[in-house]
């Protein structure tokens, strides 16, 4: 079991400049939830999943949309060698399956593979990725499972590996992975390591 009270108070100075709101406690609060129930012992993957969510949602710790007016997402459209990474096929898809959630869940594959996995209809319905249960699900077993790169969590923290940068290759490439390292450390630092 975690302790809790050590936990917010080391990161509320660590990372949150000695004050957090009510949002944040309740998104971290989710997470710690969801971690004690998932039966996984290394401290590692969790502080990596903290430090994840800390960067993808601008420190709100709450499941946010990808900033951006309508023509940021254009980048994203059927036609682009993005959008076709991203397997939408659909005028609209772009803006429709932008980033959501705590890994923001881009593009209509991974909508609809998250979707399947969960049991959602993210497809029709792909702000369901906000509501805090389902992203906290889709973070997870998409970083558990390798749903977004064929990367997870295990091939960097395992009883003989602990690779802070290179497991931003879960998510996305290694953009910004020295950051998030840093990040991840003190999440870890947080959880009494």
């Amino acid at each position: 079991m975690l302790d809790r009270q050590h936990f917010f108070n080391t990161v509320r100075g660590s990372l949150f400049g000695g004050k957090m709101d009510i949002s944040q406690v309740e998104g971290m609060s989710a997470i710690l939830d969801a971690w004690e129930k998932s039966g996984n012992t290394d401290l590692r993957q969790l502080a990596y999943m903290l430090a994840t969510v800390f960067h993808e949602c601008n420190k709100t710790m709450q499941p946010i949309t990808e900033l951006g007016g309508r023509s940021y997402f254009d980048k994203y459209e059927p036609g682009t060698q993005i959008g076709k990474n991203l397997g939408n096929t659909q005028k609209g898809d772009g803006a429709k399956y932008k980033g959501r959630g705590f890994v923001q869940l881009t593009g209509r594959t991974n909508y609809q593979k998250a979707g399947d996995k969960l049991g959602v209809d993210l497809i029709n319905n792909p702000d369901k990725a906000l509501e805090l249960p389902v992203a906290t699900q889709i973070m997870f077993k998409g970083m558990g499972e390798g749903w977004f790169t064929g990367r997870t969590l295990g091939a960097y923290f395992s009883p003989t590996v602990c690779d802070w940068i290179n497991a931003r290759r879960i998510i996305n490439g290694t953009d910004k992975a020295i950051t998030i390292s840093n990040y991840a450390k003190l999440f870890y630092a947080a959880l009494g390591h």
